[in-house]
Order: structure tokens, then sequence, then C-alpha cells
């Protein structure tokens, strides 16, 4: 007898093919979600511009049968429909766009979706029946999107905190009335959820402690994770004698910047230029043009080489190339996707972190070299002494043991089980489906 499948809709606002780190956990999730007796059906935006797009995380997805719906946005991305790829802002532009968008949209600059998502959403509902609805934030207006449903349907509902509401770093409140209405439309949504996922223990800390109604036992932790097929791909083939690798794979804005490793690189080769042939550095993600500048005005063109924003397997074919691995973040309520693909590839991790639980985190893979954030000297040192254990030989290695924590297709199997936990009855167990079950 073939087990009950049941159907999920997920709100997602991102996803492929929009790239960046904040469509794959959602995309890994549906892809595997059939696994455990769930199949998925996405709603999302129609593709406008973007920093980036990612055809093969679509193709991925699409392979895996999930349905794909699209329902049209009144936001700025339909500015750019027909230009694709959009160039990063500056800093300082990003930072004013930022505030204008916080200053007059309420969640965030994309609920001009809210009407058409939720009206694609009951179309969707009363098509065919759905046994459970994921709404997935950043943008918040998923989980508005997500309650307004609830609201229609009483289908239950599951949000997933893929980094804090009020705590997002790099969210401004121009005033205490903006810092009311996000509190009290969060409020509003944790009402609605039945069950509430985040990706990190600082977020489940500040939810449990600003709405009384949520209980430490109402918050589960799902971390961000890899996939383990992503890492079938052959590495970059290196000769021997290849200079030591450092590979940075993501985004930079706020203080989340190259600048101190890119000046750190500078000293290290004006002190021994020798070491220009024995240290490269390479940036993946969209290139911002004053960290270009920065390169150029330093005279490290030749070891310091940005790649641009590739394709996930060619990233992650990258980073399993690397010698060291380069981690960056300004904060202790994010935790970047790219950290635990770092984990899965091995190499050790140099960490720019502040302190706190992410660091505590990295420190446990017993192959990682924290340094401070801001720190210059220490990231010079930290180089130098990396690139001694490299030429001895003596590079230490994340343990497998250690990634095989944050495979994703274990932690679907994690969140398939708040799924289950919401419906009438609880079976004790999570159906396992074969893939030829389909």
């Amino acid at each position: 007898m073939r087990p009950e499948i049941r159907r999920v809709l997920i709100i997602a606002y991102y996803f492929p093919p929009l790239g960046l780190s904040g469509v794959q956990r959602t995309a890994k999730f549906a892809k595997y979600l059939y696994r455990y007796g769930w199949k998925p059906t996405v709603l999302t935006v129609e593709p406008g511009g973007y920093y980036a797009f990612d055809e093969s995380l679509l193709q991925e997805v699409q392979e895996a049968g999930v349905e794909i719906v699209r329902a049209s946005s009144l936001d700025a991305n339909r500015l750019f429909k027909r230009t694709g790829v959009v160039s990063l802002p500056r800093e300082s532009v990003r930072k004013l766009l930022s505030f204008l968008g916080d200053t007059f949209f309420i969640p965030d600059t994309k609920i001009g979706w809210r009407k058409r998502a939720l009206a694609a959403a009951v179309h969707l509902c009363a098509r065919q029946q759905f046994h459970a609805v994921i709404a997935t934030a950043p943008p918040q207006t998923d989980f508005i999107v997500g309650a307004d449903l609830k609201k229609k349907t009483g289908i239950p509902l599951l949000l997933d905190y893929r980094d804090a509401w009020l705590e997002y770093p790099f969210k401004y409140y121009p005033t205490p009335i903006h810092t009311w209405l996000h509190k009290r439309l969060e409020r509003k949504v944790l009402r609605a959820a039945d069950r509430v996922v985040v990706t990190h223990r600082r977020v489940k800390e500040s939810l449990v402690k600003r709405h009384r109604t949520l209980h430490y036992n109402d918050v589960t932790i799902v971390s961000q994770g890899f996939d383990a097929e992503d890492f079938t791909v052959e590495p970059e083939h290196r000769p021997p004698g290849s200079p030591m690798r450092v590979v940075h794979a993501g985004t930079f804005y706020g203080h989340r910047s190259p600048d101190v490793l890119i000046r750190a690189v500078h000293r290290l080769v004006t002190a021994d230029p020798g070491l220009r042939k024995r240290i490269e550095v390479r940036l993946i993600g969209a290139k911002r043009r004053q960290d270009g500048k920065l390169v150029t005005k330093l005279g490290v063109s030749d070891v310091v080489l940005f790649d641009g924003y590739l394709e996930h397997r060619a990233c992650i074919r990258t980073l399993k190339s690397a010698d060291v691995l380069w981690y960056v973040n300004d904060n202790d309520t994010q935790s970047p996707g790219k950290l635990y693909e770092y984990f899965a590839a091995g190499a050790p991790i140099m960490a720019s972190v502040v302190e706190g639980y992410t660091k505590q985190q990295i420190l446990e893979s017993q192959a990682a070299f924290c340094v401070p954030l801001l720190d210059v000297a220490a990231h010079e040192t930290t180089l130098l002494h990396l690139l001694k254990l490299h030429d001895a030989g003596t590079l230490p290695r994340v343990s497998s043991e250690f990634a095989e924590r944050f495979e994703r297709l274990k932690l679907t199997g994690e969140l398939a089980r708040q799924l289950e936990s919401m419906m009438d009855f609880d079976r004790g167990e999570i159906i396992r489906v074969q893939e030829n079950a389909r």
C-alpha cells in the first residue's frame, strides 16, 4: 500500500531563478520534502531585476517535481523587469535605499506582493487540498500572507525565520512608532502560527523573551545546512606547489566587507614581496565597485581575485578546491547558509566574527581560526600562520562527523516532523517515501 502523501504550500518571495543565499534553504526543503511524505507547491514572485540569478537551482527543484506558482508584485523589482541582473549599489546608496524603504513600507518593500500572493494562494487552496502552509522570511511580507491565508482557510501554518525580524541587523526603525508597528505585526503572525522554526539560537531566545505567549518549546531550531548532492562535484584541479588559496563566497554589505582581508594581504605582500606568489584570495559573489577600487589602489590585484557570482555547483567546486575558507559576520543573530557549506567542504575556516553563539559553533568544528572582525593586524598574523601550516602540510580539516549534523536531507526531516505535529493526529514518526514511489 502506498503511503499517504500530504500537500504543503510554501510561501516564499525569494526563490529560484533568483540567486544568492536567501533562496537556497527554501529550495532545498522543497527538493527533499517529498521523501518525507510531503508534496510541496511553492508560491513565489514573478522574477524581475535582481542581483543574481541561478537557473541551475531552478532546474534542480523542477526535476524534483516541485510545482511552482508565480504571482506578480507591485514593488521595486518590477522597475527592473527587463534588465535581469542589477548591479550591487554602493554601500552608501544601499543604506539610503534601505532607510527610505523601511521608513515608508511596513513591514518591508515587498508589501506590494501581499494582495496578489494571497489571491493566488486562495485560488490554489480552492483548486486542491493543502494540509499545511509554510511561510518563510525575510521578507516579512511572506509571514503576513501566511497569516492572512490561515485566517481565510484555517490551514495549519508554520513560520520559518531564516533571519530575525526586529533584530535583523540591516533593518531601520526611524521612529518608536515603526518599532511598535513591527512588534505588533510580529505578534499577529505568531498568534496565527501553529509552529515556529528558526535557524539560530539567538533568534529563538529573542522571540521567547519578547512575546510572553511563546514558551521555549514552542520555537524549534532547524539550522541552515548543505546539500550532500552538491558536494559530489569534483574540486578544481590544482598542481602541486600552487599558492595557498583563500576563498570567500557570499555578498558583502554593511560591516560584512572584504576590506579587512584585502588590507591584511596588502600588509603581508608589502613586508615580503615573495608572498605574492604564495597566496591567492578568491572572492565569489557579486562584485562591488568599492571593493575593486580598493584592490587596485593597494596594488594587490594579482593576489585578490574576483570570481563574480557563480551558479551553485560551480561555487561548491571552488569551495572544495580551497586551502582556507574565509567567513565574515558582523552580528550574532544571523547564520548564513554558506558557513555550513564551508563545514562540508572541509577546509579550515578563518572566521572574522564577533563574540557569540556563531563563533562557538565555528570553534566546535576544531578547524577554525577566529579573528576579531576589524583587526587588520590580527588577520595578517593569522594568514601568515595559516601559510606556514599550508607549506608544512598540517592544515586542519573539518571532520565529516561534525559536518553531517547540517546535511539538508536530515534537516528537512526535522522540518517534516514539525509539519507532522501540526496535524490532527500524530503517527509518531515521519513517513519516508522512496524516490521510486512517485
